[in-house]
């Protein structure tokens, strides 16, 4: 998932619900591991007990958010954002700023379908209302992945 490293309560609500329902899905929720909808998400995942993996754009492993398994360092700055979106299998966008906006633009430019929830709305995204309706996107890209191998 990828959204701002602020935001508002709503924001932090929907992020929130759509790592608990990742989580309750089987999946692991890939990050930033910082702040904002990060956290948010992280948060969700673990409630939900599932499993939280953070890439951090600086060299600390404790600065990542305190609901994230897995810290990865990798001192890349803003660059980590190509790692964040290259490890996962889709793409669900919440609203940010630049650093979302380059994570959106680096999964569609390696052909990772994005879901936009309440986030950008560039040429090639899906856009859902909800992160229910998210989460059943998410199912139905994996069921058609698996039976496009």
């Amino acid at each position: 998932m990828v959204g701002g490293h602020r935001c508002d309560e709503a924001i932090a609500g929907t992020a929130r619900r759509v790592g608990a329902l990742l989580a309750k899905a089987g999946a692991t929720v890939v990050c930033g591991g910082l702040g904002g909808a990060m956290e948010a998400v992280c948060a969700g995942a673990k409630e939900a007990g599932g499993l939280t993996v953070g890439i951090l754009p600086g060299e600390d492993k404790r600065a990542a958010n305190p609901y994230v398994d897995i810290p990865l360092a990798s001192g890349l700055g803003y660059t980590r954002n190509t790692l964040v979106v290259g490890c996962a299998d889709i793409v669900i966008a919440l609203p940010g700023e630049y650093g979302t906006l380059s994570e959106i633009a680096f999964a569609l430019n390696g052909k990772k379908p994005v879901i936009g929830l309440g986030s950008w709305n560039i040429e090639g995204m899906r856009q859902v209302d909800t992160p229910e309706e998210a989460i059943l996107l998410v199912k139905k890209l994996v069921r058609k992945n698996k039976t496009d191998r």
